[in-house]
Order: structure tokens, then C-alpha cells, then sequence
């Protein structure tokens, strides 16, 4: 990622923060984007004032799309904002709902509607959403947050098959349990967690390769990819038990 100039969009905190540093120090040019302007000026002072910091809700698309073209070069775009709440048997409140959906579904729409126009005429680019394991199945008190990444998921797909024509990349990210402000809210023990420091590296170096989906730990999505080819019946029986031992 030497001298490309990348996009983060979701770099405040956890793995986005993670990531800047990481490419910051392989030699990347920044744009640092995320609703808490004081965080991000925080981390570029931290970055020897070298990125440009562009605060905005990703959520709202004229504000995505007036960052966009504040952006003189671009290479490379990675959402990673979302708004996470812990698995609960309790209904959330139904403006929550909406809050989540706009900015984990809606916040990666609008990026990639921001971008979409200038990586076309430029005749390169490259897009990367965060999905999420927690999307490939619907896991027991996991909405509407597990619905949101299982809709990245598909969306990506979706794109990588219209835009590699055009020579631009898309990538999914599923990463498993990353420790986060995001996990930090959950109350379970989080089978093989990671290291933010350790999951920023293996997400930079999915970022440079060619494979459609980066995911990490590698253990642990093994795990959950063996979960989601089982047969609906069975994978039925297992949620139930999920259910009943929560």
C-alpha cells in the first residue's frame, strides 16, 4: 500500500484506527473520516500531521459526497463505520434499528456512491465494505446488526461482479472477534479474539492482495464458514440450543 492513498472511513477508534496507523507506517497517504472530528485530529497528530482529516457521518450521503470531492487523489476506499449494540433477547427501540441499518447498510451504499463516479473515469480503483461473520447466518438475538452485514456481504459480491470490468477491486471484510470499544460491550467470552494491532496487519495484508474476502482470525471463520454450509434442519437445532444456553 506504499504511496497509494486510501480513505478510511470509521477510523476513530478500533480496527479502523488500527488500520491508519498500520498504513501509515507502509508508507500510505491518509484521509481519515469518522463522526468525532477530536479523535481523528487526535490520530493524525499521532501520524505526524501528515493525512488529511475529514470528519462527516457516513450515514449521510451528501455529506459522503461532498468528502469525496474534497479528495484530490484516491486509490483505495475502506468503510469500516458501523454502530453495534450487544446480543440481547430484548427488542431495541425501532429509531436504533434505523440508526444501525443507515450507517452499517446505508453508510456503505453511500461510500461507494461517493467513489463510484471518479474510480470509473480514473479507470482504477478499489472498494473494501465491512461485512462481518457475524452475516453468514442469521444468529439467535443477532438483529438487526447480523442482517446488516449478511446485506454488505451480498452487496459486495454484487459489486465486485459489476465493476471488475472497469478494473476497479472490491473486497468484503469479515473479521471474527476483534478487540474493540464495539466488543468491549459484550458480556460472552469471544471464542479466539484478536488483538486490534494483529488484526489491522492481517487486514492491510488482505488489502493488498487479490482475494475477494479478508477474514480473520482464520480459526474462527473456519468455524463459522463450517456453520453456515449446514443444512437449514440442522443448523435449526443448533441455533435452539444457542438460544436456551443465553
Amino acid at each position: 500500500m506504499k504511496n497509494k492513498s486510501v480513505w478510511i472511513i470509521g477510523c476513530s477508534s478500533g480496527i479502523g484506527e488500527a488500520l491508519a496507523k498500520e498504513l501509515h507506517d507502509q508508507g500510505s497517504n491518509l484521509v481519515l473520516s469518522a463522526r468525532n472530528e477530536d479523535k481523528l485530529n487526535a490520530l493524525n497528530n499521532e501520524l505526524d500531521q501528515k493525512h488529511q482529516v475529514l470528519p462527516l457521518d457516513a450515514g449521510n450521503p451528501q455529506a459522503m459526497i461532498k468528502a469525496s470531492k474534497s479528495i484530490k487523489n484516491l486509490d483505495s476506499v475502506v468503510f469500516l463505520a458501523a454502530i453495534y449494540s450487544p446480543h440481547s433477547d430484548t427488542p431495541k427501540p425501532i429509531e436504533f434499528v434505523h440508526d444501525m441499518i443507515n450507517v452499517n447498510l446505508g453508510g456503505a451504499f453511500n461510500t461507494v456512491y461517493a467513489v463510484r463516479d471518479l474510480f470509473e473515469k480514473q479507470g482504477y480503483g478499489h472498494i473494501a465494505l465491512c461485512g462481518s461473520v457475524a452475516g453468514y447466518r442469521g444468529l439467535p438475538n443477532g438483529q438487526p446488526y447480523c442482517a446488516t452485514k449478511a446485506a454488505i456481504i451480498n452487496y459486495a459480491e454484487s459489486l465486485k461482479i459489476e465493476l471488475e470490468p472497469k478494473n476497479i477491486k472490491v473486497q468484503v471484510i469479515n473479521p471474527g472477534f476483534v478487540k474493540s470499544p464495539l466488543t468491549d460491550k459484550n458480556e460472552f467470552d469471544m471464542l479466539m479474539i484478536m488483538e486490534t494491532k494483529d488484526a489491522a496487519k492481517a487486514l492491510a495484508k488482505g488489502l493488498s492482495s487479490n482475494r475477494f474476502e479478508i477474514n480473520f482470525p482464520w480459526g474462527f471463520t473456519v468455524i463459522m464458514k463450517l456453520i453456515r454450509a449446514l443444512p437449514q434442519c440442522l443448523y435449526f437445532m443448533l441455533s435452539r440450543q444457542m438460544r436456551d444456553k443465553q
